[in-house]
């Protein structure tokens, strides 16, 4: 399986800093999902000056935050990962689901196949590809916070993130009419490819994986694997 973004980027941060975070969230009676308290918490602020280029970040402080916010969660529930084959996407993405309850039991990433999700993350720029998305629910149980990552590339240092959160989109639609993640790249229906094209389709997408996940630790329970693992590494021997 290859690298996630947790292993870029906050691998070290979760051997050397992350207990001492959850020590603190515990200590203050926090809820570990609460953004605001999250950020209240001193190591928290520490690690965010740590992570930050000596340039600065600008409004791209959000996205730090963000980033390092699911990156911990997706720590604290053990790393769990969602690999979606190029089967599984194309079923996701072309059907629509109904389900608003949040039953997955715990953050996770879900790691899609590479080059097949595009998006124009900056305007004006070129499209990113998606890596995948972590996801976790909000505070409040009803709202979904997705967090998706573009643009992965080993000579590309740092990437791309955006952040949708919410209940799940109803009679969500495009302007141009044209279908919900259909490809927006010049020859990328032939090519077998699809496109995000705003923020509401990225929180969707977020929910028909969602919906996946679930059924896929129900199948699990029974024995038969989805391609949910962990990306923690076992414990040496003693």
């Amino acid at each position: 399986m290859r690298p996630t973004p947790f292993d870029l980027v906050f691998r070290q941060s979760a051997e050397d800093v992350f207990p001492h975070i959850r020590i603190a969230l515990e200590q203050a009676s926090y809820d570990p999902r609460d953004r605001d308290q999250f950020l209240m918490v001193r190591e928290v602020v520490t690690l965010l000056r740590e992570l930050r280029p000596d340039e600065g970040l600008g409004e791209g402080i959000d996205q730090l935050a963000a980033l390092l916010h699911h990156g911990y969660l997706f720590w604290d529930a053990e790393e769990q990962i969602l690999g979606l084959s190029a089967e599984q996407l194309a079923d996701v993405l072309s059907t629509r689901g109904g389900g608003t309850a949040i039953d997955a039991p715990a953050a996770y990433y879900a790691a899609v196949p590479e080059h097949r999700i595009w998006a124009q993350v900056v305007p004006g720029h070129a499209p990113e590809p998606l890596d995948g998305c972590f996801v976790h629910s909000a505070p409040d149980r009803v709202a979904l916070r997705v967090l998706g990552v573009f643009g992965i590339h080993p000579e590309r240092e740092g990437f791309s993130v955006v952040e949708a959160v919410g209940q799940r989109p109803v009679l969500l639609a495009r302007a141009d009419g044209s279908e919900l993640f259909s490809p927006t790249l010049t020859g990328g229906k032939a090519a077998g490819l699809f496109s995000i094209t705003g923020e509401e389709e990225l929180l969707d997408l977020g929910w028909r994986v969602n919906e996946l996940k679930a059924g896929s630790w129900e199948l699990r329970a029974e024995g038969s694997g989805l391609g949910v693992t962990s990306s923690r590494l076992p414990a040496p021997s003693p």
